[in-house]
């Protein structure tokens, strides 16, 4: 299928690692001018030899000044805007609410929902500029669940479709669709380090724990990064023109993260 991308210009945060490349790399692969952001330097040196065509920033999403200068070189190096992925984030910390450090809940929450905050505000007048503008926020499917022991994940994740929502009717009328994706578990190392985290919260073994996490998926399996990928690209192509103030589940039909 011809998604008729070719030269769209898309910006992707935390875009040199995990999810986040695979977005920029799915982009690419169908012709689109893509540039990234990341806190990681060294993984961004890394994507200047392995994907050269991709462009880059360092960049703290919840930190405005440095937002403000990411857009700017973004804007610079694809020379307008017409998709932004909003897809920074982080796990926070793993604990019963009385014991989650106040300082690991603000953080979570700053690069998790207040991150793509800074983000959008910036973004919105160059997308208004766009023949094809759209917005793809990631959140995930800790927020259409609890999540035991990650309440601020879960918060900040459930805050992120309650802004996709409330963006989708705001900016309709400028013709700028915004969804957001909810992906469950995903093959990889961060779902590894998750999994070990709440068995050891739960005082059972990381395959205990993962038997059940899957046992609660119809499917009984993870999702890949590639697959995420994939339905971000399809939402921002021509093909996916009315598709605005949706959350789009990627997860194999999970029933619960209890």
């Amino acid at each position: 299928m011809d998604l008729d991308i070719r030269g769209l210009r898309v910006l992707v945060t935390a875009g040199a690692n995990g999810i986040g490349l695979a977005i920029a790399r799915a982009f690419a692969a169908e012709g689109a001018r893509v540039h990234v952001c990341d806190v990681d330097q060294e993984a961004l040196s890394g994507l200047k030899d392995s994907d050269p065509a991709i462009t880059s920033t360092r960049c703290d999403v919840s930190d405005r000044e440095q937002v403000a200068r990411l857009l700017d070189e973004a804007l610079a190096a694809l020379g307008g805007l017409d998709v932004l992925v909003n897809n920074a984030g982080v796990a926070g910390p793993t604990a019963r609410v009385e014991d989650v450090d106040p300082h690991d809940w603000d953080r979570t929450l700053a690069i998790n929902i207040t991150g793509m905050f800074n983000c959008v505000r910036l973004a919105v007048a160059p997308l208004r500029e766009s023949s094809n503008p759209s917005i793809v926020n990631l959140s995930s499917i800790a927020g259409r669940f609890g999540f035991p022991l990650r309440s601020p994940y879960s918060a900040s994740k459930w805050a992120v479709v309650g802004f996709t929502k409330t963006l989708a009717m705001e900016l309709g009328e400028h013709g700028i669709r915004v969804n957001a994706v909810l992906p469950g578990v995903v093959e990889g190392d961060r779902v590894r380090r998750v999994i070990e985290s709440k068995a050891q919260a739960r005082g059972i073994s990381f395959r205990e724990m993962e038997a059940e996490l899957l046992g609660n998926i119809s499917m009984r399996t993870m999702v890949t990064q590639q697959q995420i990928a994939d339905q971000i690209v399809f939402l921002c192509s021509p093909r996916g023109r009315t598709i605005s103030g949706q959350a789009i589940s990627i997860d194999g039909d999970a029933q619960s993260l209890a």
